[in-house]
């Protein structure tokens, strides 16, 4: 049987580089931003519903859902975000579960879902174990806005959108500190890995 672990984190907390070291080590990552994309292309059911319900305005010329205009739209309204949740939500699911039994029936041993609003979602039912990366407030705030060049508001925003990363750190299993190096981010996933006997 093979073993699902949920990796978590908050927005520029460094979730992507725990989820590259990993995947360097072998291990299967089932992405759901990546899910999430996969789910909105045209000719599939969610893309098709997506543009029913908020027109094609949210289009590019391609076709292909602008995602910086369909964001604009639900960032500041709750009920058409939900909307949207509720149609790009159980399609996701649904992918990242197509892509775990792939997985298993390649043999993998240890597979692990990338998911940023695992506890917000309450998906914990689709995982065994959960691993959250953390940083301190400061430091997120910091990458972020060096990262996208958002100002201290728009990154604040972002951040308050989600469940803090401190309240994550209490809710899991293993905690993987990225507030120092590469080099001791690296340490900390190596010994996880020893410790819970992670195999690829």
């Amino acid at each position: 049987m093979a073993t699902i672990i949920g990796l978590t984190g908050g927005i520029a907390s460094g979730k992507s580089t725990v989820s590259n070291m990993l995947k360097e080590r072998g291990f299967t990552v089932v992405d759901a931003d990546r899910a999430a994309r996969t789910v909105v292309v045209p000719g599939e059911s969610a893309y098709e519903q997506v543009v029913e319900q908020f027109g094609r305005e949210i289009l590019s010329d391609d076709g292909t859902l602008d995602r910086p205009k369909l964001g604009a739209i639900v960032f500041n309204d709750s009920e058409k975000r939900k909307k949207l949740n509720a149609i790009v939500h159980p399609a996701v699911r649904e992918k990242m579960k197509e892509w775990q039994e792939e997985a298993i029936q390649n043999g993998k041993n240890t597979i692990i879902l990338d998911i940023p609003l695992l506890f917000e979602s309450n998906l914990l039912h689709m995982v065994e174990k959960t691993i959250v990366v953390y940083v301190d407030e400061e430091t997120q705030l910091k990458r972020l806005m060096d990262r996208n060049s958002f100002r201290e508001d728009e990154a604040q925003a972002r951040i308050g959108s989600q469940l803090p990363l401190r309240k994550k750190k209490e809710m899991a299993d293993a905690v993987i500190d990225n507030n120092g190096s590469l080099g001791a981010t690296e340490k900390q996933v190596e010994d996880l890995i020893e410790k819970w006997k992670m195999i690829p």
